[in-house]
């Protein structure tokens, strides 16, 4: 027996006694938006119960009210909506230090580092969920995970000079490696990715313009005070009369590198195929990054860009390139010897001088110094024993009291040769996709991308030398994105090739 066909009022009835308290709820909140007599009697209540609550119990309460109504909705949206809360992180990397300079307490970077948590754990439990391990395959994410696991076991080192560095140390040097693989899961467009190096191009170019306004009005009130806060602080960033300029960044070196990597990446996107209009302003970007950088002070980021110009001229060798790259040899060998008497030009002839350099010839002896204790040490002294925790952790020795000024004398110091020689196979393993990848792919666009990202991780790998350019923000995690760019490029050109050919096929 069939159920009998209710009349129009009984559905009425039924559609009203199916509505419940979530109809309600969605009604009153999302459709209404509050705006109605119970909506607004609502918010009075609540207004009463925040302004007893802060009289009676002060800023606890305040903060409290504030983590309910911000930081779980937050902490929803990133782990729920995972591509927002990758946006969301290379923005906090980037404006990290800038925060705290505005005047907004707290530890940031325990901010960055729960984003990247959330993010992980996201990814962890969908891979889980769906068993999609997919992206553990391949040379980059073997040798990713390889480094990993050593930096882990790093914990275990007897010749460790402190573990509690090696907490301290983790998070920058191995942790944030894992955003490779919840970038490669969850980036699986191309307009996402436009939309990720618009963004990185938008601040890099609002920390560019943040660097010339120090240069040109001056410091605000927040940084001239950090400025003069240390003696130390002085020594390193008051040059020949002259501030060295850190934008929205921890320091100089920062500010320097972030400008050469931006201006790199434009270069090679004025070498693709995109519209007239589009390469003007890239050229302009390209001069105000290069501008910037000089406020920086920084001489090792200026060899950067000629070097990653070279590796550009290696991929795409043609009369053109060859002649562009003669032009630019010329204009570079003209602007290290001309003379001069800025202080931001004269600093930059004096990069490509190194051995009249006495700040250089110290590193070089520093180095030879620790030499045998790395011989010594194959496994190294764990995460952490050198530069500011060694000296915070240490047993005041020749090790804890070593400044590396180098990212791989760091790794060969803490890591010992072994770790040296994973980090290397890893650096050299990563280029070699990139270059890869870059013969492989066809569509154009994406090329033009691969060859930029490449030449941006090459130019890192010569960063790191003079300096440790991959453990502050927001490089670490540019770097691990730029890793995951390779891959996710290359897997967008498979699939669009592969629709192509179904097209074709469907046609014939």
């Amino acid at each position: 027996m069939t159920d009998p066909i209710p009349s129009s009022g009984n559905i009425m009835s039924l559609s009203k006694k199916g509505k419940g308290f979530w109809w309600n709820f969605k009604k009153r909140f999302l459709i209404e938006k509050l705006y109605s007599p119970i909506g607004l009697t609502l918010l009075a209540l609540l207004a009463g119960v925040i302004a007893v609550g802060v009289a009676k119990f002060g800023v606890i309460f305040g903060a409290l009210v504030l983590g309910i109504t911000v930081v779980l909705p937050s902490i929803y949206c990133i782990v729920a909506f995972p591509r927002f809360g990758i946006i969301v992180l290379i923005i906090v990397a980037y404006l990290l230090f800038y925060f705290g300079r505005l005047g907004i307490e707290g530890p940031m970077g325990v901010v960055a580092d729960g984003i990247q948590a959330l993010l992980i754990l996201g990814t962890l439990w969908r891979l889980r969920r769906h068993n999609d391990w997919e992206i553990l395959k391949g040379p980059v994410s073997t040798i990713i995970l390889i480094w990993i696991g050593y930096n882990i076991l790093q914990l275990g080192n007897p010749s460790a000079v402190s573990r509690l560095a090696w907490l301290y140390t983790i998070r920058s040097v191995a942790i944030v490696m894992f955003s490779y693989f919840v970038f490669v899961y969850h980036i699986r467009s191309i307009k996402y990715v436009r939309l990720i190096f618009k963004i990185w191009l938008a601040l890099s170019l609002y920390a560019a313009l943040y660097g010339m306004k120090q240069e040109y009005i001056g410091f605000s009130a927040a940084e001239d005070a950090y400025l003069h806060s240390d003696p130390e602080i002085a020594g390193l960033l008051f040059i020949a009369g002259h501030w060295r300029k850190f934008s929205i960044f921890s320091d100089p070196v920062a500010f320097a590198y972030n400008m050469s990597m931006a201006a790199t990446f434009c270069i090679a996107l004025i070498a693709g195929k995109f519209p007239g209009w589009k390469k003007t302003i890239l050229a302009i970007l390209t001069v105000m990054f290069l501008v910037a950088m000089l406020f920086s002070g920084t001489r090792g980021a200026y060899v950067l860009v000629p070097a990653a110009l070279f590796l550009f001229a290696i991929l795409n060798y043609n009369k053109k390139v060859l002649m562009f790259t003669c032009v630019a040899a010329v204009f570079f060998v003209m602007l290290i010897n001309v003379p001069t008497g800025d202080p931001n030009l004269l600093r930059f002839q004096t990069a490509f001088k190194p051995n009249d350099d006495p700040s250089y010839k110290l590193r070089k002896y520093n180095q030879k110094r620790i030499q045998p204790y790395i011989l010594t040490h194959p496994i190294g002294f764990g995460l952490g024993a050198v530069g500011g925790w060694g000296k915070r952790f240490g047993d005041g020795g020749i090790v804890s009291q070593f400044q590396p000024d180098s990212g791989y004398v760091r790794t060969a110091v803490e890591l010992g040769p072994i770790g040296l020689i994973i980090f290397c196979i890893m650096m050299f393993i990563v280029m070699k996709t990139g270059i890869d990848n870059f013969y492989r792919v066809k569509d154009p666009e994406i090329k033009t991308y691969i060859l930029g990202i490449t030449m941006v991780i090459f130019a890192y790998n010569i960063a790191n030398f003079p300096q440790e350019a991959l453990v502050q923000f927001p490089s670490n995690v540019l770097f691990s994105l730029d890793m995951a760019m390779l891959t996710i490029l290359y897997r967008l050109d498979k699939q669009k090739q592969e629709e192509l050919a179904i097209q074709t096929t469907t046609q014939i």
